[in-house]
């Protein structure tokens, strides 16, 4: 893209129409977002160790109360969850469409002896396997979808598990989404981050679909150099607790339960509510 496709974007966007997410199995994108995962400065891509560390005690003892099983964490990113509940005697399987991400989770599975296995591909077309007490899908992954892909992926996530096992989801709340596509639009500049290993700036817009209930995020990548324009584009739907119950009930699922955080009070959980329910 050149700058004058900018000034020639569709308005409004089509969502999903210009990408599903950010390039995460790009392999230069994949390396620079591992990078923004193992950093304890924020937790825009993977929560800081003391939150992850509280989220794995509350999994072990509310949703597992205290009992081995076998795990699936769907978007596992770099293995932080997986690798602390393997360290508690769980079985664990991830699967994740980066796969920088997937080779450091693999690195340190193998280096501390961790009952790990990890898959590296999209959750919606990848095996699972089965047998499984629980399995997870957190930060948000849950609105990242368009409903038939989420009811694909809740099919596969029932037939993954044993009778009774759980599906822990953190989800957005509907407010969160419907916030975040009507944000005003934003530009920064950079000598390199996320999208670019080059100076560039980042031009932001964000837009929300009232009648759809979905919110997209385009993002303009400049190079400053050659002035070259790379688009992302990232969509959300937005679900109340009543679609929620609608859609895990019509997916098999029982015994819907709402909570607020995965056992803490970080400044970040506001922005998901915790759904747990049961293979009927």
């Amino acid at each position: 893209m050149q700058i004058k496709d900018i000034l020639q974007r569709k308005l409004p966007p089509e969502p999903w129409s210009e990408g599903e997410k950010i390039p995460w199995n790009d392999p230069e994108f994949s390396q620079r977002m591992l990078g923004e995962h193992l950093s304890q400065e924020h937790d825009a891509a993977s929560r800081r160790n003391a939150i992850i560390d509280r989220h794995v005690e509350w999994i072990q003892n509310s949703i597992l109360a205290g009992k081995s099983a076998k795990i699936l964490d769907l978007g596992c990113g770099p293995g932080f969850y997986t690798q602390r509940l393997a360290l508690m005697g769980h079985e664990c399987v991830g699967i994740d469409f980066s796969p920088t991400s997937i080779a450091y989770a693999k690195e340190q599975a193998a280096e501390h002896g961790l009952s790990c296995r990890y898959l590296e591909g999209d959750m919606r077309t990848v095996e699972y396997g089965s047998g499984y007490g629980l399995v997870m899908l957190l930060f948000g992954e849950f609105n990242v979808f368009p409903l038939h892909d989420t009811t694909k992926i809740l099919s596969n996530a029932l037939h993954a598990l044993n009778p009774g096992g759980v599906l822990l989801l953190e989800a957005h709340t509907y407010e969160v989404v419907q916030n975040s596509g009507e944000a005003p639009a934003t530009w920064y500049a950079s000598p390199g981050g996320l999208f670019s290993s080059r100076p560039h700036l980042v031009l932001q817009e964000n837009y929300w679909d009232d009648k759809r209930r979905e919110a997209t995020t385009r993002y303009f990548i400049l190079d400053a150099e050659s002035g070259e324009v790379q688009r992302h584009a990232a969509s959300m739907q937005a679900y109340t607790d009543e679609d929620y119950r609608a859609i895990l009930g019509d997916s098999g699922f029982r015994e819907v339960e709402f909570s607020t955080s995965l056992g803490g009070d970080f400044p970040s959980e506001g922005e998901f509510q915790i759904i747990t329910s049961r293979k009927r």
